[in-house]
């Protein structure tokens, strides 16, 4: 390669050093930053773009011991994910390719274009990694440990720049990375999808080798937002012994849970117990609470070989010895008594609540505070009109637990309220979900097709979680969906009409959104109806009884200590920048930690302490602001501080997304 070339390389491709040493920490990189990284390296081995490929061919006796060596990937790929996916083979012209963690390859499947396989380099027992092939799919995949689509022009080798591919990489249960997935092709499909469904059968395999290893003698949950994607490949999984405890689980799992699963206990995951599953009919979906605050659907799988096992009720906490029954007897009437007692109060709290346990009565959803009370009662009367909510509110403010105790307060109650985190579905994927899809679609659809989460909602609520993050075509159909009512299916002309109450949330400020080109303004106008800014816990004017009450309402749970006055000032004071979600974290250390016993400040978490001691230094500045209404304030401390965003939220002691929120009010008056 000419030096011209390669100092042009080096412009437009190169990457310093501390993004290098940035990749290996694992910190998050984009699409550009990743296939950079990988030129830099790709020019450290010595490559340059008219290098030729080095696949480093194994000879045929190695080859075979190494596929034996990974005979159950082989097979479960084959045979047990692959015929999901068959009309990627059928209906395009590209090539699936699976490899060992080494970048060998182990076999291929379907037809390409390519020509003669000397051609192309995908054929069994070639090695695929960034020193010998440059930037490609599968070597970039492996030295990542991410997902990754390379592009024609982003190979680095000139000899690869016929073909596009898209590779994942597969765990095992013991989240070791043993293999890559990829698919090549030289034709222009559609990649998004051909990128999101390489994911989505790297996940496949992975959950087929927990059930490998696992299904025999344990019990396996699968879990999701919606009941309908309960069999999905993106559900997360875990897996149980006989008493409840968390042998193994899927990455998507660890993903939707964000916390170490190993070795738990199924109770600190879901609000039920092991026998609740045991006893749960395996066919019949639950709808269940993660860590008491997200509603999932969750399937039990029980294992395929019954374990007999003697039960000893003697190990009941119920239990008497036979020495001590002669003294009970005389109690026996009394606790008839109590039972029946016991059962009639229930009954009557039974038929007093027609709410779910979870669901936050609405007039317990504000203590005091005039501006949530208004919000209430407004939201409350448009849940039966014809006019979509937009809700803004920090992260963690209770967005969703307001939704939810709308929807189960309205005459929509009886139908489903379906919630879409518009961020952690996969872009590629999210016009699919919504709007569902016909059979053989696009590459990877399911055979059946997919009735979609807003058609799933009919009659019911739809609740779209940061819909900010929500791309731009997806935008464009939503909104021909909320003008219409109807619903067109990907790859159908078929339209269903659709009739739900739409709920938006954001914790962005979507005027700046649309300002900046990054929203639709006539979606926006479509789905900004009544506006709802739910107040930050900071903001509460009943912040010590929505603190009090949170804490009773967690003392049902699990039994704790009462707040003294001198906790509930300390609590009371600190700035919650994490809001309610936050609140209940700490509140929920707390009761762990003071074991029934007093509750004392040394049994919360050290950075509740921090954040509480870098709030007191403006604590005196904002005190003298307190009184004046935030619609006067806002624009006041702007104008002081010369339009400095930051500068007015420390100074007000509220959040920007609030300072944005209210100097745009002012400009539109």
């Amino acid at each position: 390669m000419g030096n011209k070339e390669k100092s042009n390389k080096n412009q437009n491709l190169g990457t310093s050093k501390s993004q290098e040493s940035n990749a290996k920490n694992g910190r998050s990189k984009d699409h550009k930053e990743l296939i950079q990284a990988s030129w830099y390296r790709c020019e450290q081995f010595g490559l340059d773009h008219s290098s030729p490929p080095d696949f480093s061919t194994l000879p045929k006796g190695i080859l075979n011991d190494l596929v034996d060596q990974h005979r159950s990937l082989l097979d479960t790929t084959e045979n047990e994910v692959l015929p999901y996916y068959e009309n990627i083979l059928s209906n395009s012209s590209c090539m699936i390719v699976l490899a060992d963690r080494q970048g060998h390859v182990l076999n291929t499947w379907g037809q390409p274009r390519f020509g003669r396989a000397s051609a192309h380099g995908l054929i069994r027992g070639n090695q695929w990694t960034e020193m010998g092939v440059g930037t490609n799919a599968i070597g970039t995949a492996l030295t990542t440990g991410e997902a990754i689509q390379v592009g024609r022009d982003e190979h680095f080798l000139r000899a690869n720049r016929f073909m596009v591919g898209s590779a994942s990489p597969i765990y095992n249960t013991k989240n070791d990375l043993v293999g890559v997935l990829d698919i090549s092709s030289d034709a222009y499909l559609p990649q998004d999808h051909t990128f999101g469904m390489v994911k989505l059968m790297s996940l496949s395999v992975e959950n087929r080798l927990i059930f490998s290893a696992f299904q025999q003698d344990h019990f396996i949950l699968s879990f999701n937002t919606n009941v309908v994607s309960l069999d999905s490949h993106w559900s997360g999984i875990l897996v149980l012994d006989e008493n409840g405890i968390i042998v193994s689980a899927n990455r998507r799992a660890e993903v939707v849970l964000a916390r170490d699963l190993a070795l738990l206990n199924i109770n600190q995951i879901f609000d039920c117990e092991m026998r609740d599953i045991k006893h749960h009919p395996f066919n019949l979906p639950m709808k269940l609470l993660v860590m008491r605050r997200y509603q999932f659907y969750v399937k039990v799988i029980p294992p395929t070989q019954h374990i007999m096992r003697v039960p000893d009720f003697r190990k009941s906490v119920d239990y008497i010895a036979p020495l001590h029954l002669h003294s009970m007897s005389k109690k026996n009437d009394e606790l008839v008594e109590h039972k029946k007692t016991t059962q009639s109060e229930s009954a009557n709290q039974t038929a007093k609540k027609m709410i779910p346990d979870n669901v936050i009565a609405l007039d317990e959803l504000q203590h005091g505070d005039e501006r949530v009370e208004r919000l209430v009662k407004q939201a409350h009367k448009i849940m039966e009109k014809d006019i979509p909510i937009l809700i803004y509110g920090e992260t963690g403010a209770g967005k969703e637990i307001f939704v939810r105790s709308l929807h189960y307060h309205s005459s929509r109650a009886a139908e489903m309220l379906v919630a879409v985190n518009c961020a952690a579905i996969p872009s590629e994927l999210v016009e699919s979900e919504l709007f569902g899809y016909e059979k053989g679609a696009f590459t990877g659809a399911q055979t059946k097709g997919s009735i979609g989460l807003i058609r799933r909602a009919h009659r019911g609520t739809l609740f779209l979680d940061e819909i900010g993050e929500m791309p731009m075509p997806v935008q464009s159909r939503l909104l021909r969906v909320l003008q219409e009512r109807v619903v067109t299916p990907l790859g159908s002309t078929e339209v269903y009409p659709v009739d739900v109450k739409l709920i938006s949330a954001t914790n962005r400020v979507l005027k700046k959104e649309v300002t900046e080109g990054r929203f639709r303004q006539d979606l926006y106008y479509r789905i900004a109806g009544l506006n709802i800014a739910l107040p930050s816990l900071r903001e509460r004017k009943d912040k010590a009884k929505l603190i009090q009450y949170l804490h009773n309402r967690l003392r049902k749970e699990e039994a704790g200590p009462e707040l003294s006055q001198e906790m509930l000032n300390l609590l009371v004071r600190h700035p919650w920048p994490g809001n309610m979600r936050q609140l209940a974290h700490v509140l929920k250390v707390g009761l762990a930690m003071a074991d029934e016993a007093v509750l004392e400040d040394w049994h919360l978490p050290d950075d509740f302490f921090d954040e509480l001691d870098g709030y007191a230094e403006s604590d005196d500045i904002q005190m003298s602001h307190r009184e004046e209404p935030l619609e006067r304030l806002i624009p006041r401390l702007l104008s002081e501080h010369k339009g400095n965003i930051s500068q007015t939220a420390k100074v007000a002691g509220v959040s920007r997304n609030t300072v944005y929120k209210y100097a745009s009010m002012s400009a539109d008056k």
